[in-house]
Order: C-alpha cells, then structure tokens, then sequence
C-alpha cells in the first residue's frame, strides 16, 4: 500500500520578498551607474569649456565698483588691487605649504572633491553643534573663486564640484595652486599673494617669511575677521593655528614653528581712512542680495550726504568722552541713511557700531512701553500713581529716589520715571511690549522679564533709530537703506522702491507718541538736544553709566546717537542726556538748517512740573533711567534709600522748593515759542486747588491739538 505523501511548507513569502530586494538593489545599482555617466558626462563637458591657463591668469580679479554719494560725487572706488604674478617656481615652498596645511592638507591625494575632507567636516560639526570647518578643497575654492559667487546654495555647491573635477583634468596640480595663490581674495581688496604681502607687509610675495606666510594663509577663511588691519590680534592667532597645521601635517617642524615670531611682526601702515568707510562697508554688501552681477563694473549711487557725514563724524569726535567710543546713524523721512558713524576712527576700528553692536538701550525702550499703552486705550494725560512698586521680586526706582505719587503719563514720560514705565508693562503684558519693539524693527532678542520695561535686552543703534523713525512717520514702517540705483556698463540693473505700506500703529497712537517724546526734549530729559526747532526725542542711559542714548527727529530726519565702551565698562558722567543729546544737537542743527521747520500735529504740552520732587530733578541732571538687573540679565531689586524727601503716605507729593522766577519764566518762553517781556514778571495767583499758576496772565497757556480717534474698523494693520 503506497505512503501518503506529506506536501512541504511553500517558501513563497521568504522568495518574494528576496525578489523584491534583489530588484531594489539593481534599480539602485543601475540609479548609480547612470548618476555616474551623467557627472563624468557634466565633468568632460565642463572640461572642453574651461579657458587655458593663460586665459585664466590673464582674467581680471574681482569686480570694480565705483561708489557715488547722494550728489553723485565719488566717495570710493573699490575693486581689486594685485601685484606680480608669481609663477609656481617663483612662489616661497612657505607659502604653498602653509596654504595647503590648512586649507587642504589632502591637496595631492583627491580628484578635486574630497570625500574624506567631506566626511570629516561633518562628524566635527555634528559634535560642535555647528558649523565650524568646511569641507571644500582647493580646487573647489579656485573653481567659486573664478567662475562662481559665494551664495551658500545647493545647485551653486553642485557646479562648484563639477568645475573643480574639470579643473583637476585640465590643469595639473602645480598649475591649481598656482591659480589659486594668485587669485584668491586676502581681504583688504587683496587678490593674490604678491597684492595681499605688499598690503599687509610693505613687499612683495617672493620674500616672505614664514610668519608671514602664516598670517596670509590664515586670511582665506574669513579675510574680514582675520584681516591685520582689521584686528591684529586675530590675524596672529590665526597664524598660529596655521604654524600648528603645518607640523601637524609634516611641513616645519616644532622647533621652526617656535622660531617664526608672529607677535613681532611688523604691519605696513594702513591708508588714512574717512568714516564714510563705515557706511560704504555696510551698503555694499547688500548688492549680494540685490542684483545678480558679479564681473561687469558696477556704478553705485547711495543715499550718503557728505556734508552731514562731515557733521557727524565732528559730532561724534567732539562731544564723546576720551577713551569713549560713539556711533550716530540719521534716517530721512523714507529710510534713506543720510550720515552714518560706527566709531571715532575708522582706521583704528573698522567695527561698525551704529550697525553691529548690541547694547542695552536703557529708557530709550520705553517707547515701546508707551506705545504699547497708547495703543491699549491709554492717553498723555491719563493719571497713574507713582509708588513703589514691586513684580515678581523686582523693585525698580526712579533715578530720583522719590515718588511723586498720581502723576500723568506726559509727566512720567518726560521725567523717565521707571515705576510708572513697570506698571504699564506690567498692565499691558511684558509680551505685549516685545512684540511692539519687534514690530518697530528690533532684530534681537527680547526678553520678557519685568526689567525688560528699562531697557535689558540688547539692540542695535540702526534698528532703534528705525523705530522713532516709524513714529515720525505717523506710525508707518520706515526701513534703512543705502542704495538708490545700480548701473553696469551704462545700463540701470537696479533701482529702490520706497515701500509705504505698512502701518504698525494707528496714526493717533504715534501722534501721541510724538506727544510725548516732545515733552522730553522741551522740558524732561533731553533738553540738551533742543535745536531751535521742534524736537521729539527720548534718552537712555544703562546700569552703572555703560551706555548712554538720545533718540530723536526734528524736520524730518530721525537720529540716533550711543556712546559707550567697548568693554562695556562704565563711564563717569555718561547720561543720554549728556554727551549723546548734545552730539545730536550738534549734528541736528547744521543737518536741519536748510530744511523747512515743521510742526508736529499736537503742540507740546507742559507736563505736571509742580510733581517733580527736587529743583535738580528738573533743572539738573538728567534721569538715567537705569535698569537694575544682574550679571545674566536678570531683574534684581534696587535698594530704598530713606532720605526724608519720600512721598507722604496718602500718596501726595511734597511741594517742590521754589523756583527763581526769572528762569521759569525763561523756562515758559522757551517751550511755548513766545518772546514776552521779561523785566515786569506778572505776580503769580494762587489756583482754587491750591497750586500756583505760573503762566504768564498776558499769555494763553499751550494748548494741545485733539486728535480724533479712529473708528472701530479702524484699526491699524498689523
């Protein structure tokens, strides 16, 4: 009798899934067989396109730029500046190995893209958390330096291996590195060796040391950063890195690292620079972003008033104090930058500070503060106590010591008192203050903690001066910019439009802003910025006199001035109503001279003087407005100082000492724009409330213009 037979399990599943690999793997294999023959295909094309070495060498470095100011004057002509070029044989083995140590230390090992170099950039900047080494050769360098710009985007990085691959092809080792040596950009205007040693040592290529030839090669990665004229200390840090690449990778030995003296190296002087330099080095690099041109001669004409530049470069050197540096930056009513300062000497330091620096603004961030209440419902002559005042364990006080007690908000404005500043915050939201200052163009960060309300987060003159400027402007955005048209071989590429769309408050919040800020320069804080014309402005000053502010607009042109430290060390005497007002009265007055006078749309209004508590309050130094915070920027509680001159306890001032009547009434005069008699003084009277009226019996007091509200759909767009 025949077995039945037991039928076997099918491997059908384990077969089909081996299948649908084994036709994975073909499809990839043969994905990357064609992706191959594309790139060798790409690699020869760009091969037989590629100019002969003489083309190469003959081939201009770098783009000429010719920079015009406001009135078409030249003020720079930038471009390339080179030297002899230097043949492989006749270029030192320092240089060429220094170059290569650390720039490519696998330069004759690769085809001209080096996966091992990529592979390694990667895992180091993974463990960094950021960028901090590249993984381009040489070659790829040359082929961005001659054919390329320097925008970081993919399809550019992938043109960039294919023509560094058809370089290799081409031209042999010898003649890379000598394309390379002698074009790549050094900084300074610097193309090649020879151009970069005669700049920065006063010779040529042929002889330099090996302490030199370490700062030079230590250019290429930033030239700006690293440049000698620039910071001489970087440059011979960075040369050092370079010495320690070279023994590294078997170059020099130890002991001639150790011999090759970077700290003594004599620097060639560097050219007498004026401090448009500043504003050229800030509006040129917006051509990246603004055209696509990169060889044709470029014809720039920017916003740049020299004779303005002039007055604020003299502002700025007069009035800042020795050791103190000084940054001013003025916008015209549409945004064009019309003089810009970044510090005392350009020569000395090329650091920009009206554009680069971050500082605490002090009170001057209180006019985020009140826009922020203007724009929740409050108005100037809202009443609010002046107390003390405590939130989440911070105390502020006024500069004054004293509290006056129901004061208006004109009052508090004027006078930069810092409890009632942490109470609006506080009511409107310390989140709803930073996101008003982001709103008015503050870029950096803001913080929300209570003392933000006085000023701690760090800004940047530039984007402060913006902000006032938007209030000038009735509350319509104003953005910098330096450059009005661009021409290239006769043909416009470029010209700017004014964008006048954006409304970030309703007119009636920045009218009452302008309200306010008035009030401070006529008799509050400012009072050392007033021109002889209509001035709306702010101060500010930061714990411990570190840095000191004035902000403010007259006849259309908006100004903001710093001073301070580098080291951030403070200043004795520095107070934005000091030394910062009175260099932008110094640069206002000539800057406005020729310019009509104009009103603002509310005439400035007297605030409550009778409420402040001391005559030097008024007449004497002007509030600082400090912020009290820690090391790490956090609030901390100032300490009381029981003096005797507090507020009584019902929260009614004391009545202030009595003022000498001729300067009140100088005082009257001045704010009101009425030149009355002043050797019969009327006699004063006495108000139903118990305050004096000093006003002039032959004189209407100010009167502020009303300003309408808008409707409820209104609103201002956001």
């Amino acid at each position: 009798m025949a077995r039945a037979r037991t039928p076997r399990s099918a491997p059908a599943p384990r077969s089909r899934w081996r299948r649908r690999i084994v036709i994975t793997l073909q499809v990839l294999i043969g994905l990357a067989i064609l992706a191959f023959g594309a790139l060798v295909i790409a690699v020869y094309v760009a091969r037989s396109q590629l100019p002969s070495f003489d083309e190469l060498k003959s081939s201009p470095n770098g783009q000429m730029i010719r920079v015009h100011a406001a009135d078409g004057s030249v003020i720079a002509s930038l471009g390339p500046s080179y030297g002899e070029w230097l043949s492989y044989d006749r270029i030192p083995t320092v240089m060429r190995e220094a170059t290569i140590a650390v720039e490519d230390r696998r330069f004759y090992d690769h085809p001209g893209v080096d996966p091992v170099g990529i592979l390694r950039s990667f895992v180091v900047n993974y463990q960094r958390g950021r960028r901090v080494q590249g993984g381009s050769t040489l070659t790829q360098q040359l082929a961005r330096t001659v054919f390329l710009s320097n925008q970081k985007r993919i399809g550019r990085k992938f043109r960039e291996a294919i023509l560094a691959l058809a370089l290799e092809r081409k031209f042999s080792k010898e003649e890379i590195l000598d394309l390379y040596l002698n074009k790549v950009y050094y900084g300074g205007g610097a193309y090649g060796i020879d151009a970069a040693s005669r700049k920065f040592f006063g010779h040529g290529a042929e002889r330099l040391s090996l302490a030199e030839a370490a700062v030079i090669a230590g250019l290429v990665k930033a030239p700006s950063n690293y440049s000698p004229t620039a910071d001489v200390d970087a440059a011979k840090g960075r040369a050092g890195v370079v010495l320690r690449q070279m023994v590294r990778g078997g170059f020099i030995t130890q002991a001639q690292a150790d011999a090759a003296d970077v700290a003594d190296l004599k620097l060639s002087p560097e050219p007498r620079q004026n401090s448009a330099r500043y504003f050229t080095d800030w509006a040129l690099p917006q051509l990246d972003t603004l055209i696509d041109e990169t060889q044709a001669p470029l014809e720039v004409w920017t916003t740049l008033d020299l004779g303005m530049q002039r007055d604020a470069d003299a502002a700025i050197r007069a009035n800042a104090p020795p050791g103190v540096q000084g940054a001013l930056v003025s916008l015209d009513r549409d945004g064009a930058v019309r003089a810009m300062v970044g510090g005392k000497d350009y020569v000395s330091s090329i650091y920009n500070r009206a554009t680069q620096a971050v500082r605490q603004p002090g009170s001057a961030f209180k006019l985020f503060v009140y826009l922020a209440a203007l724009e929740a419902g409050h108005k100037p002559e809202d009443k609010i106590v002046d107390e003390p005042v405590t939130i989440d364990g911070w105390s502020p006080r006024n500069d004054s010591r004293r509290n006056s007690g129901s004061v208006t908000l004109r009052t508090a404005f004027a006078y930069s008192l810092n409890t009632v500043a942490a109470k609006l915050g506080q009511e409107v939201g310390f989140s709803t203050v930073a996101d008003m200052a982001r709103r008015f163009g503050i870029t950096t960060p803001i913080n929300t903690h209570p003392a933000m309300v006085l000023g701690t987060s760090d800004v940047r003159l530039i984007d402060m001066t913006r902000a006032f400027a938007s209030v000038a402007n009735k509350g319509v955005a104003v953005t910098p910019y330096g450059i009005t048209r661009v021409t290239a071989n006769g043909q416009e590429i470029y010209r700017h439009e004014v964008d006048r769309s954006r409304v970030l408050v309703a007119p009636y919040v920045a009218a009452e802003m302008v309200d306010l800020l008035q009030t401070t320069v006529n008799t509050g804080t400012g009072r050392s910025a007033q021109i002889g014309r209509p001035v709306a402005g702010k101060t500010g000053t930061t714990t411990s006199l570190k840095d000191g502010w004035f902000l403010g607009f007259s006849s259309g042109l908006t100004t903001g001035v710093w001073m301070g430290r580098d080291d951030a060390r403070p200043v004795s005497g520095l107070h934005g109503g000091t030394a910062p007002a009175r260099a932008f009265a110094a640069f206002m007055k000539p800057a406005t001279a020729n310019r009509p006078i104009e009103q603002f749309e509310t005439q400035v209004t007297l605030p409550e003087w009778q409420l402040e508590p001391d005559e030097e309050a008024y007449f004497g130094q002007p509030d600082n407005g400090t912020a009290m915070v820690d090391e790490d920027g956090n609030p901390i509680a100032a300490p009381s100082r029981d003096d005797g001159q507090q507020a009584e306890d019902d929260g009614v001032p004391q009545a202030p000492p009595t003022q000498p009547q001729q300067q009140l009434d100088d005082l009257i005069d001045r704010v009101t724009g009425r030149d009355a008699p002043r050797d019969a003084p009327p006699p004063r009277e006495v108000q139903p409330d118990g305050r004096r009226d000093d006003r002039r019996r032959d004189l209407p007091p100010p009167v502020r213009q009303p300003l309408q509200r808008p409707l409820q759909d209104e609103r201002p767009i956001q």
